[in-house]
């Protein structure tokens, strides 16, 4: 248990050591009173837009995700997925030391509906890979409006069926039972990235920013992508450094590019403060309720 408990602290430490980094090299590297005037100036119902589209790909997941969890026998009605959604969003980013939002899930649901961890491990997982993998296939796409000149270019392309065809000879080899719902959920993953992307993009034209637009999006895709993997805390410091180096390497405005990273984690932080009410109003005796139901 020590053992456990010390590679826990272990871990937070190495993330925040890794976030106060991340952070130290974005703020000498910009300058911050242009950042704070972009965003002092910000459109506010571009701002609210952007969060409407926001909250849209997070109910689009959320949806995606309960499909997962169907597939290995648990059935949640979708305002309680919803809830329990938004609390492991809330554990994601403000409680970084902890077990995290996905890692709540999983406990709560294989204990609930008596699931082996390992399974409901693995359908949270594929839902996690499901998303990467339409994330990747956009960010091929948007390479495209980058001006980078690179020779064959265009067989960048042979990447998305490729990377598709893959993640479904897996399912098939591996993983038969979410076959299924293999076209629903990439669709849904679609929509979320999209959902996601427009969110940006209004953003871009919340602090009045009009040039780039294409190049600017490819790099918040590449964000998102980089924000995926857990090395820092609650994600904050990965997305801000990855469009900071990616404005100087394409030569952008790299206040304009911190900025529309600062407004979107921003507006994450937001939406995932709803979950707050959730860990303080146990969705525990609803989740039973829907157990009991089908006995």
């Amino acid at each position: 248990m020590k053992k456990i408990l010390s590679n826990k602290y272990v871990k937070l430490i190495a993330k925040l050591l890794l976030t106060l980094v991340a952070f130290y090299i974005v703020f000498r590297n910009i300058d911050l009173h242009q950042v704070l005037t972009l965003l002092g100036h910000s459109n506010f119902w571009l701002l609210l837009a952007a969060m409407l589209f926001f909250m849209l790909s997070k109910y689009i997941s959320a949806v995606r995700l309960n499909m997962f969890f169907k597939r290995i026998g648990i059935y949640l009605d979708e305002k309680i997925n919803i809830k329990l959604y938004l609390l492991g969003m809330y554990y994601n980013i403000f409680l970084p030391g902890g077990i995290g939002g996905d890692g709540y899930k999983i406990y709560i649901l294989s204990k609930t509906f008596d699931q082996k961890v390992k399974s409901v491990f693995w359908a949270v997982l594929l839902d996690r890979v499901t998303g990467v993998l339409a994330l990747f296939c956009l960010c091929v796409m948007m390479f495209y409006l980058v001006p980078l000149t690179i020779p064959y270019k265009w067989w960048l392309l042979i990447l998305i069926p490729l990377a598709i065809v893959c993640f479904y000879v897996f399912l098939k080899m591996f993983f038969k039972d979410y076959l299924p719902i293999f076209n629903k959920t990439n669709v849904l993953s679609f929509f979320v990235q999209v959902s996601q992307l427009i969110s940006a993009w209004l953003i871009l034209g919340a602090i009045g920013n009009t040039d780039h637009i294409g190049t600017f999006l490819f790099l918040f895709l590449v964000s998102s992508v980089v924000s995926t993997i857990p090395f820092t805390v609650g994600g904050a410091g990965s997305r801000e450094l990855t469009l900071l180096l990616g404005a100087q390497w394409l030569g952008l405005d790299k206040s304009i590019s911190v900025s529309l990273s600062f407004l979107f984690y921003l507006i994450t932080l937001i939406v995932s403060l709803w979950g707050i009410f959730y860990a303080y109003y146990s969705i525990i005796p609803e989740i039973d309720k829907v157990e009991e139901s089908k006995l």
